[in-house]
């Protein structure tokens, strides 16, 4: 290979790795971000760490303490650019094998189509809704994303399960 054509590439792949690195999802477990702690306890809110350093909340569904929905907020913060952001997450529906039957694939995506905050994710086996917010979002701006993944997961799930009766997430 040419001299030149080798520092060309080598300069191109030096300019798209960091780029790629930036938009890749944190796979590893991190240490709990403290600052959630400390928006969890303003807001009054009952949480575990769990193993990937993620809070977990068990969030009652309505006022009837009949239904919970389990909302995660990642302690990991991806990049982009200058934007710093955090992930909250909360299932809805786990297909019986790898793929998602096809109704329930496209009512996921019509549902993302009507949201105003957040959307629809497949992450394995589960329908994820997961809503991205700036990492420094401040303790309003977290309950009200809370609140948006309790009402929009639990009513999928309601929607999807089989058993409109169970309560699995």
């Amino acid at each position: 290979m040419k001299p030149a054509l080798l520092a060309a590439l080598l300069a191109l792949s030096g300019a798209i790795l960091p780029v790629a690195a930036q938009e890749a999802p944190a796979q590893a477990a991190v240490a709990p971000d403290p600052g959630i702690a400390m928006l969890l306890k303003q807001l009054e809110y009952e949480y575990e760490v769990d193993d990937d350093g993620d809070y977990k909340l068990l969030m009652a569904v309505g006022g009837d303490d009949e239904r919970s929905q389990l909302v995660f907020i990642r302690s990991a913060v991806e990049t982009y650019g200058q934007m710093k952001i955090r992930e909250l997450w909360s299932y809805a529906y786990r297909a019986p094998g790898e793929s998602f039957p096809a109704l329930v694939a496209n009512r996921l995506l019509e549902a993302s189509h009507n949201l105003i905050l957040g959307s629809w994710v497949k992450q394995g086996q589960s329908a994820v809704f997961v809503i991205k917010l700036p990492a420094d979002a401040g303790a309003q701006v977290l309950d009200e994303a809370i609140g948006a993944a309790v009402a929009t997961a639990d009513e999928m799930e309601l929607e999807l399960a089989a058993d409109p009766a169970a309560d699995e997430f």
